[in-house]
């Protein structure tokens, strides 16, 4: 029987979400004993409901509620209804993410002091370092079973990797192979080893791939203190007179309201509505919203530097068979001015099936080019690039002022408009991605614009100085010592890594703070 939590325990810690974040945060806090609620807004789909179909996964497990779009990027012209492309079911984008698992480095934890004052960026160093990471990185690491880590080999090389390698032999690039990734490379914590199927993002059908849903909610609840709430939106973060936080009005599958009480809050719905709720939580006490004295609820979103690139060949690669995201090249992602930017990008494998390739490919663009690039499609190699995009305080998530949810909330718009350095990257990224391909002989390559964000970042970011951000280095709110943040919207900015390891391992380590602040009847 699983455990089950009364609405009016106000001992519980409530966890918003259940992804990367809020997952690894609550089954974290029962296996310190720590009794915890994961609210989670979507359904539980367990490995069983997974069906390696592109289409039919993508309306099972998105997040596709009303959301609009405003600012210059390419996403709010192509998909205006789908800034996002994440998940809302237990264990959030951990079921749909590809698994790359990779350090943010030490200069991209000092941003501002590496890069100075650039114009138009809201830069700041984060309030943590690499070295105070280090060990959270490691154990997040040992955890998700990140290949090249710990003795676990890599993922072998897809035919899509071995195009890229051979590109990147031929360009001179040093650091080239299958990846950090959080996929089992051989059986390891009660899971088989990668079958090499190809559909990564719908959910792996063998539990090879880490997620929140599989590797760690169960044991949090084997522990008899975590309960995982599915179909549970919450709506309202509520405090009392003295300004703590008391518990969260939330409704269920048939919109019922209910209010579970809490000791402390922790809010984990990805960096889109996580701030929403903090401002859809406005009091008289927090007119502007909770933990928003700085007025920077909602600003400096991110979402990285992307965009593809595809190459076609002579003879066929079959891009879609294999780990889809096991490959990378790493050169680009240092800091080098002389390229015409600050920061680094990545390059690494990817392929999308066909439904999603018609769709992303260059939405609109249909005619000769693009039906001879379909024809080809198992000819096709394919990269993503991603970037650290620089922070600006205009890009941002606000309530619209008319459109309102099923539970009468106003939705979210997402404003986003490249800042130039975001620009220039991208284009260098384009050329370079194209001379990887070029290099091995392709027929053709073209580039291909940025798909509705998947690394949402920003929005309450960390920050030494209550003024300049939302929580401190543990991801505790300035204004409200038991409120807290544990998912992306915590960056401070976003480096050029995947951030899935990096969430893992501040949750681990907020955790650890949690636990000794309860301790010490702190919170």
């Amino acid at each position: 029987m699983a455990q089950t939590f009364d609405m009016n325990d106000d001992s519980v810690v409530v966890v918003i979400g259940s992804g990367a974040g809020g997952g690894t945060l609550g089954t974290q806090l029962a296996l310190k004993g720590i009794r915890t609620v994961i609210l989670e807004a979507g359904g539980r789909h367990e490995i069983d409901d997974f069906e390696n179909d592109e289409w039919g996964m993508f309306g099972k497990i998105s997040w596709l509620d009303a959301r609009t779009t405003s600012g210059d990027w390419r996403v709010a012209k192509d998909f205006p209804g789908l800034p996002a492309w994440i998940v809302k079911a237990v264990g959030g984008s951990t079921v749909h993410w590809a698994g790359a698992s990779l350090r943010i480095q030490e200069h991209e934890f000092k941003a501002q002091s590496t890069y100075g004052n650039v114009a138009g960026a809201n830069l700041l160093d984060w309030p943590i370092t690499l070295q105070e990471m280090e060990p959270y990185y490691a154990q997040a690491e040992d955890r998700m079973g990140v290949t090249r880590t710990n003795g676990i080999d890599g993922l072998p090389g897809s035919n899509n990797f071995k195009v890229m390698k051979a590109g990147a032999d031929k360009l001179g690039y040093k650091n080239c192979h299958t990846g950090r990734m959080a996929i089992n490379s051989a059986d390891r914590d009660g899971r088989g080893a990668c079958q090499q199927i190809g559909f990564c993002f719908q959910g792996c059908k063998t539990g090879a791939k880490w997620s929140t849903l599989y590797a760690e909610i169960p044991k949090g609840e084997a522990t008899g203190k975590l309960e995982v709430r599915p179909n549970a939106q919450v709506l309202q973060i509520e405090h009392d007179a003295s300004g703590k936080v008391t518990g969260v009005l939330y409704a269920d599958a048939e919109g019922k309201q209910h209010r579970q009480k809490a000791r402390a809050v922790a809010v984990a719905g990805n960096s889109i509505e996580s701030p929403r709720l903090l401002l859809n939580s406005a009091s008289s006490m927090f007119p502007d919203g909770l933990a928003n004295s700085s007025g920077q609820v909602g600003r400096n979103y991110m979402r990285h530097m992307t965009g593809s690139v595809y190459g076609i060949f002579d003879r066929p690669v079959h891009m879609y068979r294999g780990t889809t995201m096991a490959g990378i090249i790493t050169d680009e992602s240092r800091n080098d001015p002389a390229r015409g930017f600050v920061g680094g990008y990545e390059m690494e494998t990817l392929s999308l099936g066909l439904p999603f390739m018609a769709a992303f490919l260059n939405p609109g663009a249909w005619g000769r080019s693009f039906a001879s690039a379909m024809d080809m499609y198992d000819h096709m190699a394919g990269m993503w690039l991603v970037g650290e995009d620089m922070p600006q305080e205009s890009n941002r998530i606000t309530l619209h002022a008319s459109m309102k949810d099923q539970h009468g909330l106003p939705i979210p718009d997402v404003h986003f408009d490249d800042h130039p350095n975001d620009i220039a990257m991208r284009n260098h990224a384009f050329g370079q991605g194209a001379a990887v391909y070029d290099a091995v002989g392709a027929v053709r390559t073209f580039p291909t614009p940025p798909y509705p964000s998947t690394h949402n970042l920003g929005t309450n970011r960390m920050s030494e100085r209550a003024r300049d951000g939302v929580v401190n280095k543990w991801g505790q709110t300035h204004d409200i010592a038991n409120l807290f943040v544990s998912d992306g919207s915590q960056f401070t900015t976003g480096a050029s890594e995947n951030p899935t390891l990096t969430i893992v391992a501040l949750a681990l380590r907020q955790a650890d703070y949690i636990a000794e602040q309860m301790g010490k009847n702190a919170i």
